[in-house]
């Protein structure tokens, strides 16, 4: 490697290395949140099917 490379993959690593941390951080932190939300949603699942079923409406 040139020390004209080594000075470009510092140049790219600066640039888009603090985006790349931030956004798998954020994926992280929503996978937590989404799983929960899956969670919740599937037991108002079970819920809403023990509710007795009324034809008329």
């Amino acid at each position: 490697m040139t020390p004209e490379n080594v000075s470009m993959w510092i140049s790219l690593i600066g640039n888009f290395g603090f985006p790349i941390a931030i956004t798998v951080y954020l994926f992280i932190r929503f996978e937590k949140k989404i799983d929960k939300l899956e969670a919740v949603i599937m037991g108002l699942s079970e819920v809403v099917k023990s509710f007795p079923n009324k034809k008329g409406r």
